[in-house]
């Protein structure tokens, strides 16, 4: 994710939005430079992404095929040439584009640009949220616990089904953890985009292991949370899927994953930009208060 972020701040300099703004565009014409950057940062993001991907764990060489979708190039530029793959990638990059912009990746990229930086800078910026922990790493948390999981059962001679993932799970919890991939802060029932992903397992990997137990974990999960009484939201979220459906196709470089998903949050963050800029909506700040204020709200 550093060289990700890096890779973006590189590109700055061809900047539409940072010239016109130097050449001092009207601010009514600020949306049209920002509009051409989005369309670029797009164009630029998935060959960047796939240069790191190459660069890291292989022979450093990026295929194009400007013939396909904006997936599939993209897959034959990270070395991929699999018709499934190319499907999985179009819904990932779909439902992984945003979900509401109060998200930490896309509300930095809206922050960072309403002091007008353009959208190179905003989305470096959105990208450096998205690589903490408590963002963007989801998705290869909830594998490693399945796969902690699998080596557990496998080291005792004991089978993965209900009863010993509950075993596991309350061993995650009275351990201080939280089970990765279940609970959302906004949502309140099972992510639709979970539901999506498991229709595409259903439908490609039926009897993919890694899949039959993603399967099981969602049909004892839900209880076993309810009877915790901690989680606000006991359904399985986005993450508790994605990784499972990468490595199946053989996309085990887990610590990639964030880039993956920072490829597809562009779209979503990026348009919310577009928007700041053609809407004039000013500088954000958080509303400042006195101590004075805090003391009459809690003497009260």
């Amino acid at each position: 994710m550093t060289q990700f972020s890096m890779g973006i701040l590189a590109c700055q300099t061809e900047s539409n939005f940072a010239r016109a703004y130097s050449e001092g565009a009207p601010k009514n014409t600020l949306w049209e430079h920002a509009y051409e950057d989005v369309l670029d940062v797009m164009a630029k993001l998935p060959e960047i992404a796939a240069i790191i991907y190459r660069r890291k764990y292989f022979d450093g060489v990026v295929k194009k095929d400007h013939s396909l979708d904006y997936s599939g190039n993209f897959c034959r530029m990270l070395g991929y040439d699999d018709a499934g793959f190319d499907e999985l990638m179009r819904l990932y990059l779909t439902i992984h584009s945003d979900h509401e912009g109060g998200n930490a990746s896309a509300h930095t990229t809206h922050l960072v640009g309403s002091a007008l930086s353009d959208p190179y800078l905003s989305y470096s910026a959105g990208l450096n949220a998205l690589a903490g922990p408590l963002h963007g790493l989801a998705n290869q948390e909830v594998l490693g616990w399945i796969q902690d999981l699998q080596k557990k059962f496998a080291a005792e001679g004991k089978p993965v089904n209900k009863d010993t993932i509950t075993e596991f799970a309350w061993e995650t919890l009275n351990g201080g953890k939280v089970i990765p991939g279940y609970g959302h802060a906004v949502l309140r029932k099972t992510d639709p985009r979970y539901t999506c992903q498991r229709e595409f397992a259903l439908k490609h990997l039926p009897n993919d292991e890694l899949f039959k137990i993603v399967d099981t974990i969602y049909q004892v999960m839900p209880g076993v949370l309810l009877e915790h009484g901690k989680a606000k939201n006991p359904y399985p979220n986005v993450d508790s899927h994605s990784g499972v459906l990468l490595w199946h196709y053989n996309f085990t470089q887990y610590e990639y994953y964030t880039v993956l998903f920072g490829v597809s949050r562009a779209m979503g963050a990026l348009s919310q930009l577009f928007w700041d800029r053609a809407l004039g909506l000013p500088l954000e700040r958080p509303k400042s208060i006195t101590s004075e204020w805090i003391r009459d709200q809690f003497s009260k």
